[in-house]
């Protein structure tokens, strides 16, 4: 079985030296795979496998529809298969361009069974990566290689490669940015230099849709056993974001009362979308299909009226307000003296049609 270390990060000079780092470090029996997708726009990424003495194998992907996950997907684990099959390496090594959903590509080579991905190693700028957290930049708006209908914020690529991430290589040693890393990623193991990490057998983390962060100095928790008020919660949104780099969670909203909702915000970008029904509203013997983190808090705070609807947050930032978070918060619950019906509800429009996250 060859061992795979994916290697991820915004600045692609950053990344490529650090494969190239590991690269070294593996010696004669490692293989490094580079993406060159400075031509994606026009459908063509070029593919190359290289060992210390030299390129192995290089190929020309023309794509249809230009997408750098796709380019990945429809290539990488091929060529992965192949070089396994020689039985002549001891690693391969794969620089992700910046725009590469590394969570997707993580899971599919795990499907082949000569193929195992054994560490995900993600670069970081200490110099920007804050900003880049609590922005509101788009990817295509930084001039990143990624398809033309990609509308990701930078944020939200930075936490995913984060969050998919065991390791983290900072350009810099940098306190307050290891903090902030590690608040995102608890069991992210931080480091300055590539010393040590071929061949660590680490599991690739994933978060549970709906789910909250570890607590942490850095992370603001938030619950509540009543629902969200539709349109103090709308209109609330842009300021519970404010100086945050990460928001997650469950959703009861009153208007919503069939709908587990979850919130997924990076920087001042923020998506809610729909998880499923309530545990409340399912078979017992369906309940396996959502996630364990909901299933165990459902278990310790069962409402005997309202079973497992409830809200719970967390939000992960450098400078964090937790009292104006929890004065912000409280005031969007729905009151007892409230009714629901007469409400208005914002969000329906962009839930309609939702499924399943």
């Amino acid at each position: 079985m060859l061992p795979v270390t994916l290697v991820t990060g915004l600045d692609d000079g950053f990344r490529s030296a650090v494969a190239w780092n590991l690269l070294a470090a593996a010696g004669p029996a490692g293989v490094l795979v580079e993406y060159d997708v400075s031509g994606l726009s026009s459908g063509n990424v070029v593919r190359t496998a290289r060992t210390a003495a030299g390129v192995i194998d290089r190929e020309v992907i023309t794509m249809e529809h230009p997408c750098v996950s796709c380019a990945l997907r429809g290539s990488l684990v091929q060529l992965l298969a192949s070089v396994a099959a020689v039985e002549r390496y001891d690693v391969a090594i794969v620089n992700v361009p910046a725009a590469g959903d590394t969570h997707a590509i993580a899971t599919e080579i795990d499907r082949d069974t000569d193929l195992l991905v054994d560490a995900v190693v993600t670069t970081v700028d200490t110099a920007t990566v804050t900003a880049d957290l609590t922005g509101d930049q788009l990817v295509r708006e930084r001039g990143v290689p990624t398809a033309a209908e990609d509308g990701r914020a930078i944020a939200e690529v930075v936490v995913r490669q984060l969050e998919s991430a065991n390791v983290a290589v900072l350009s810099t040693d940098d306190d307050s940015v290891r903090d902030l890393l590690q608040a995102i990623n608890p069991h992210l193991l931080v480091r300055t230099t590539t010393t040590g990490l071929i061949g660590l057998r680490l599991t690739v983390p994933a978060v549970e849709p709906g789910s909250i962060a570890v607590p942490t100095e850095r992370t603001f928790i938030w619950q509540s056993a009543r629902p969200f008020h539709p349109e103090r919660l709308y209109d609330a949104l842009e300021d519970l974001v404010a100086g945050t780099c990460r928001g997650r969670g469950t959703l009861w909203i009153a208007t919503q009362h069939r709908n587990r909702l979850s919130w997924d915000s990076f920087g001042t970008n923020i998506s809610i979308g729909v998880l499923g029904p309530w545990l409340a509203d399912l078979p017992a013997d369906r309940w396996a299909s959502v996630g364990q983190q909901h299933q165990t808090r459902s278990a310790l705070e069962w409402h005997p009226e309202y079973g497992d609807r409830a809200s719970y947050l967390s939000f992960t930032g450098a400078d964090l307000d937790a009292r104006e978070l929890q004065e912000r918060l409280d005031g969007c619950v729905l009151r007892a003296d409230e009714a629901v019906h007469p409400l208005t509800d914002p969000f329906a429009p962009y839930l309609e049609g939702s499924t399943a996250a």
